[in-house]
């Protein structure tokens, strides 16, 4: 009977491993492709791990975790909004910068929200009577601030890709 259930607890920790690294490996490409949420599916495979037989992590470290793949995944949507701002934006290409995400979101994946706010951005400032610079000005704010939110959750999907390989190893 013993060797039943050690012969069960070996499949279920190679079942979880296994599901975990796929979904490490797909969190890593959810930071390039907007359609999938990158950090979110990495912290799902550091919750697995925690549930094998090796058990490395406390829940003071998952808490942690949990609140970071939070602030990051909300960082990623308004970090767009919020480099339309900072470069001079009005409140017309802040609009459109949301605007753009969530018709580049719902009609347009995974591409249209890296152009959607771009394009929002550019279209709201140019419907609102800014010049052409202003505009492109502001709509390449919408741009870094994808640019820098996708770089942001790649930073800390790899971190936590490296707890989830730490935690195997040790």
């Amino acid at each position: 009977m013993e060797l039943h259930f050690t012969l069960l607890i070996r499949a279920m920790d190679f079942f979880l491993i296994t599901l975990g690294v796929i979904l490490v490996l797909a969190g890593l490409v959810g930071c390039i492709i907007p359609m999938l949420p990158g950090p979110p599916l990495a912290f799902v495979a550091l919750i697995l791990l925690h549930f094998t037989s090796k058990a490395p992590f406390d829940t003071k470290f998952l808490l942690l975790w949990a609140g970071v793949t939070t602030v990051v995944s909300i960082l990623d949507y308004w970090l767009p909004v919020y480099g339309t701002k900072k470069t001079g934006g009005t409140a017309a290409g802040t609009r459109g910068a949301i605007f753009g995400l969530v018709i580049g979101l719902f009609f347009f994946p995974p591409f249209g929200l890296i152009v959607g706010p771009f394009v929002g951005a550019l279209s709201g400032e140019m419907l609102s009577g800014q010049t052409i610079n202003l505009a492109l000005r502001s709509a390449l704010g919408s741009f870094l601030g994808f640019l820098a939110g996708t770089l942001m959750k790649l930073a800390v999907t790899i971190l936590m890709g490296y707890h989830f390989l730490n935690g195997l190893i040790g």
